[in-house]
């Protein structure tokens, strides 16, 4: 199975780390949406999205990229890393996870996991979740990304 991430990690690449490590299990290529292309990914088995939080949204470059596909009719899934903790009522993931479904993805699930970051007030402190994503959220992610290959349902 084709598999394709698309991935925008700006601040301190937690989330390429993510990215690349689900890339590992599931044979796939990590490329930013400014590199991504929709014809590769209409014709992937498997497109993940995944950002970081900002302002408790997933960065505007990759929701945008999503709202400017076309209708594709394929599987997906979308992770994000936040410093922050995720509200159970509200994820992150939400927004983006709606904007697939509209254009025709079936999200097979969504994966989280805190990341080090220094966004305005944390910066006065060096930063907060210094050592994260740490061993633990990586084995997590590859957890993920099994289920995702194995087809054996939708982590969280």
């Amino acid at each position: 199975m084709k598999s394709v991430i698309v991935c925008t990690s700006v601040s301190h690449g937690n989330t390429r780390r993510v990215a690349d490590t689900m890339a590992r299990v599931l044979g796939a290529r990590v490329v930013s949406p400014e590199e991504a292309d929709p014809a590769e990914l209409a014709g992937a088995g498997l497109v993940g999205f995944g950002s970081g939080v900002f302002y408790g949204r997933l960065h505007p470059g990759l929701t945008g990229f999503v709202e400017a596909l076309p209708p594709v009719h394929g599987r997906a899934s979308v992770f994000a890393t936040s410093g922050l903790p995720e509200l159970p009522p509200a994820p992150f993931t939400r927004p983006l996870v709606r904007l697939l479904t509209g254009k025709g993805f079936q999200v097979e699930g969504s994966f989280s996991c805190r990341a080090f970051d220094t966004w305005t007030p944390f910066k006065l402190v060096g930063g907060i979740n210094k050592q994260r994503p740490n061993g633990g959220d990586l084995a997590a992610a590859r957890a993920f990304a099994e289920r995702l290959r194995d087809g054996s349902g939708p982590g969280s």
